[in-house]
């Protein structure tokens, strides 16, 4: 762990570069806000196998969607002013939020719940969300470097697209687009893309998004995707907790999108109990267990908040990075 131990009490830490507050302590920062978000709604948002309550919605999600709102308004006025000062009338760019952490640990859940809420304040009602799975490199390009084995590590990635795509944002342009990404097939899906076209807030999910810039061969350093970030969040539990939701995610898809003849996942719907189990436990010990442990966990420490899960999947604490 970066900071903090595994154990230990988290209420109102502040030593280090972070401030720590337990989910109680959290959850009074909320104040007065009013949530709005509906049961029958933040039943759409989650993914399979997620737990996430109203109650966690109200005491973790709308103190962080409060916080970002404030983040928001001052990067406007830091905007303002530096326009007065360079006596410029540029106009401001996407607000871009990045959320990281690993396969099974509740990104998608939390990206979209951060989407939904923060729509719905009246400063910036244009909220949109693009994963990265939209710039893996397609399965024949994998299959042609010999890394098929290896979908989700840094490697697997355009990763020159997706720097041109963010800083394509952070440029201003009015249209900015990404290719599309489909589980099902388990492959990018040619000739298709969606299109970013200004959002106030873009949110911007994947595993390694908080990946440092590469070094080059002369020694310099390039620009990371990261570095165009102006708020990130990591979602980070014991690595043992998700394995656990990893198998049982991977059981609930061979109940559902496995049984479909055009997934290519096809071959695991008739596993067994047991045979489905080894086969998840084997798919995370050998590809998506080692890719956190490697490159997904020390980013950890890079984002401006991060959100700790027990094992029953609630947050318990949160740490915000100082200013």
């Amino acid at each position: 762990m970066v900071g903090v131990s595994e154990a230990g009490s988290h209420n109102g830490v502040t030593s280090g570069p972070y401030v720590e507050r337990s989910r109680a302590d959290w959850a009074e920062l909320a104040n007065s806000a009013t949530l709005t978000l509906t049961q029958e709604t933040l039943a759409s948002l989650r993914s399979m196998q997620d737990p996430t309550s109203l109650d966690d919605v109200r005491e973790v999600y709308l103190p962080l969607t409060r916080l970002l709102a404030e983040y928001v308004k001052h990067t406007g006025n830091l905007h303002q002013a530096s326009n007065e000062f360079l006596r410029l009338s540029v106009g401001r760019t996407p607000f871009v939020i990045g959320v990281a952490g690993s396969v099974a640990v509740g990104k998608s859940t939390t990206s979209r719940l951060l989407q939904s809420l923060l729509a719905r304040w009246p400063e910036h009602p244009k909220v949109e969300l693009v994963t990265t799975d939209g710039f893996l490199l397609p399965n024949a390009e994998l299959e042609r470097r010999g890394l098929m084995n290896l979908k989700g590590f840094p490697e697997s990635y355009d990763r020159r697209a997706l720097l041109r795509f963010v800083m394509d944002i952070k440029s201003g342009k009015d249209n900015v687009t990404a290719p599309v990404y489909d589980h099902l097939s388990y492959d990018i899906v040619p000739g298709r893309e969606i299109v970013v076209r200004r959002p106030d807030i873009l949110i911007i999910e994947g595993l390694n998004v908080l990946q440092p810039a590469r070094p080059r061969a002369d020694g310099t350093t390039g620009l990371a995707l990261s570095d165009f970030f102006d708020f990130s969040v990591y979602i980070d539990a014991r690595t043992e907790a998700i394995r656990e939701w990893y198998v049982e995610r991977f059981l609930g898809l061979r109940e559902t999108a496995f049984r479909d003849p055009r997934s290519y996942f096809t071959r695991y719907a008739t596993l067994t109990d047991d045979e489905a189990v080894s086969t998840a436990e084997f798919i995370w010990d050998t590809i998506n267990g080692p890719n956190l442990v490697k490159n997904v966990l020390p980013t950890r420490g890079r984002a401006t908040a991060v959100l700790r899960k027990g094992d029953d999947h609630h947050i318990e604490w949160v740490r915000i990075r100082k200013l």
